[in-house]
Formats: structure tokens, sequence, C-alpha cells
């Protein structure tokens, strides 16, 4: 047995040096540990023992590094090659991912009744639900996806099927069984009884299958959803099984004016009011926040989900992220399929500068649009803080599970042509803006390749 300093966190690590259980990467390397600006390993040696890192250093420290480790798998990244942390989809609807493309000529209350809730009646059959759970879950690993936050249905049994398809497909997620006992069609509503019931059931279901790479959520589907009582039942579950939440918030003007003649208060007092903003609550789109749900949001630690794509394609709106941040509120990126079309996370990074560079152009000169590198924290670093799990992944540190991602700018057939050599922060640039699942070569979750070559 070795004990090892592992540069350059110092954190001390005991390990096998026989294990066969351990990866060795070399090559450049690039994550976030603040907003404003990458960090890039160049020529550097990154060891996985037992799903975390255990060692980061530069090319001097390789050969130490194998010796202790002489049966390790060596993985060495070329120069087109970047390796970075896995993406994080912090709002993505499941059950929705066949309406990919469809109804976006209605607005948001339209499109749900048009669309949605049509859909995930279809759920209640098992066969149906596992086909599309697999399928969303494999594509989004596709494009990098390592953490995904989902809404499910109000069906808890095939809801399982979703957790089931996370687990076989080695996805880290967590996974909401939605409550909604109004505004819903009369095959697609629940009592308040059953609502309760079945959300505690869902949760010792999924807690019955001893994984620790899927977890349940709490997910009443949005404030026009539920009620005040209903809510503080679910806060009662929260507190009991200490779980995160995950909800709408002010997508929509007429949705807003609704909530607030249903509670006679705005949206964030609302949630506030029936003890749902917590460190652990996510809250998806926020465009129309105002200064003060803003503060409030600050003061309860509650984090907001940018969905770029779903909020112009269901013309709700653009959310101006750069004042949330200013806000210090905590904010990651959504998908929001099927609001969004696209279940890439590599897609709302550039459609997330492309929305703050258009609201710049009503701004004075002082506004700064999102740039290339801060959407990359918010799809990675961001997007684990949004969901409480910074200390475990998010950006390369000694001690952190390894969610990581293989980018490759030079692929035959993919959407990118390259001619010239590029710096590493002009392969990440070229990744955001051109990208997409063909130059996504491999993916790993808590070490284990679930793309590419062996996975599955």
């Amino acid at each position: 047995m070795i004990t090892c300093n592992c540069a350059p966190c110092h954190h001390f690590v005991v390990f096998n040096a026989m294990a066969v259980n351990v990866q060795i990467f070399t090559g450049t390397f690039i994550h976030c540990k603040k907003i404003d600006e990458p960090e890039v390993i160049e020529d550097g040696v990154m060891v996985i023992h037992c799903q975390k890192i255990v060692h980061i250093g530069d090319s001097s420290t390789y050969d130490k590094q194998r010796k202790s480790f002489p049966t390790a798998e060596i993985i060495k990244l070329t120069p087109t090659q970047i390796l970075i942390p896995g993406l994080i989809d912090t709002h993505i609807h499941a059950p929705q991912y066949p309406n990919s493309g469809l109804g976006y000529d209605k607005p948001l209350l339209e499109w749900l009744t048009a669309y949605t809730y049509p859909t995930e009646t279809l759920f209640k059959e098992s066969a149906f639900a596992q086909l599309v759970y697999d399928a969303v879950v494999r594509k989004t690993i596709a494009h990098g996806t390592t953490t995904a936050a989902y809404f499910a249905t109000i069906f808890k049994d095939t809801n399982l099927l979703l957790a089931d398809a996370c687990i076989k497909n080695g996805q880290r997620a967590f996974i909401g069984k939605v409550n909604m006992i109004t505004l819903a069609p009369k095959d697609y509503i629940e009592t308040r009884e059953s609502s309760i019931a079945d959300t505690k059931q869902f949760i010792k279901d999924v807690y019955a299958k001893k994984s620790d790479l899927v977890q349940p959520i709490i997910t009443p589907r949005f404030a026009l959803s539920v009620d005040t009582e209903l809510m503080l039942d679910l806060a009662d579950i929260v507190e009991e099984f200490d779980l995160n939440i995950q909800t709408h918030i002010s997508e929509n003007k007429e949705e807003i004016d609704q909530v607030k003649k249903a509670y006679g208060m705005g949206y964030a007092e609302a949630y506030d009011n029936a003890r749902l903003l917590t460190p652990k609550t996510i809250l998806a789109h926020g465009i129309y926040l105002e200064d003060d749900e803003l503060k409030l949001l600050e003061k309860k630690g509650t984090s907001i989900s940018h969905c770029p794509s779903s909020n112009t394609l269901l013309k709700s709106g653009m959310c101006d992220v750069r004042k949330i941040l200013k806000a210090k509120v905590k904010v990651g990126l959504g998908t929001d399929v099927a609001g969004g079309a696209q279940p890439s996370i590599i897609e709302a990074m550039r459609k997330a500068i492309e929305v703050s560079t258009c609201i710049s152009f009503g701004k004075n000169c002082c506004y700064q649009p999102l740039n290339y590198a801060e959407v990359f924290y918010l799809a990675t670093l961001g997007g684990a803080a949004a969901l409480g799990i910074e200390e475990k992944v998010g950006n390369f540190e000694v001690g952190k599970e390894f969610d990581a991602v293989i980018v490759d700018m030079d692929v035959k057939n993919s959407a990118v042509d390259y001619f010239k050599r590029c710096t590493p922060l002009e392969l990440l640039q070229k990744f955001i803006f051109l990208g997409d699942d063909r130059n996504v070569i491999n993916v790993f979750v808590q070490g284990k390749k679930v793309k590419g070559g062996d996975s599955h």
C-alpha cells in the first residue's frame, strides 16, 4: 500500500499500487475554478483510481505515476483533443423527448395542452416509457451529458424505468415524479392524497435500487399545477429525506399573471411561502424575475436553470443571465427538452451566448454579454453548484469523482473542418460554437467509460 500526497491539492489518498482499476490520462485538460476564465493544463497527467481523481500534474509527474500504477490503462490525447468535465443538464423533461421539434408556433401554455400533456399520458404504458427513457438517456450521454436533472411524469411506476435507464447507461441523474393536482387534463391529473403517497413511494423505490448515480428530486410541475397546501406537504418530504427540489418560475408573462391571481403574491414569494426555496432548489427559466425576487433567491441560496433554446422557441422571452449572476444567484444550463429542440448542452451553451448578445444590443456600452468561457463554466461547475453537487463533480480537483468528456475537433464526417493547429482554448471555442455529438469521442461517469470504445 502507498500513501500519495496528490498534487496540487495535497489530499492524501491510499491506494493499491497494483490495482487494475486505474486510468492515467495525458494531454490537454480544460476546466473551471471560477466563472471568468477556464484553466488550461497542457501536457497534463491525471490519474483516476476508484472513480476519483487522485493526481493532477504536468508531464514531469508521469514516470512516477506510471511506476506507482504499472497496470494502469493509459489514455493519451491527441493534439486536437481536449479533456473537459462532464456537461450538466440542470433541466430536461425526459417524457417530452418524442415532442422535440414540434409545436413551436404555440406559446407555453397552449403548447403544454396541445403537445406535452397528451404525450406524457402515454407513459402509463411500460413498453413505451422504457423505449423513450432509454433513448433520451443514451442521446444525452452521446452529447456529453454526464449529469441530468430530469422531470418524469405523474406515474411513479414507469418513472422507475427512467432510473433504470440512467443506471444501465451509467448517467448521473436526479429524477422527479411530477406533482400535478390542477390545471391538467382529466386523464393526466392526481388527487392531493395520491400525489403525496406516490411521491413518498417513488422516493423509497429509487433508494431501494441502491445506486449512487441516481437520486430522487421533489418536482412540483409549476405553481399553477399545485397549491400551497400540497407544496407544504412536499416541503415536509424534502426535510424528511433531505432532497433537492426542481420546478419552474417566471417563464411566460401569461403564466406569471395567473400565478399572481392564484396566490395573491409574486412567483418566488409563493414558493417561499411554501418552504420550497432552499439551497438545494433549482428553478427553471426565471426570465422575468424582479429585483426583490432575485434578492430572495440569493438569500435562500436557490439556483436558476437557464434554458435559452426553450425560452426563444416557445417565444417566452430572453433571460438576462448577466443580471441574475450580478445578483449572486447560482446559474446552470438546461436543454428543457422538448421546449428546447436539442438534448444537447453544447447547443445550450451557444444559444446562451446568442441570447445574451441579443440582450446586449438594447443595453449601454458597459453591458457585457456572456462569452464562451462563462457558458463553459455554466455547463460544468456552474451546473454542479446549481444542483448542490459541486463538491463531487464539475471540474478537475483531487478527490472529486471523474465525470469527463474527451472532445476531438478533427473528426471525419463531423460538422467541423479542421485546417490549422488551434490552441487549447481555440479548440474549446470550436467545440462550443460548432461541435455536436460526433465531436464527443468518449464520456466517463465515475471513471467508467459510458460512450466510446467498449462502453455499451
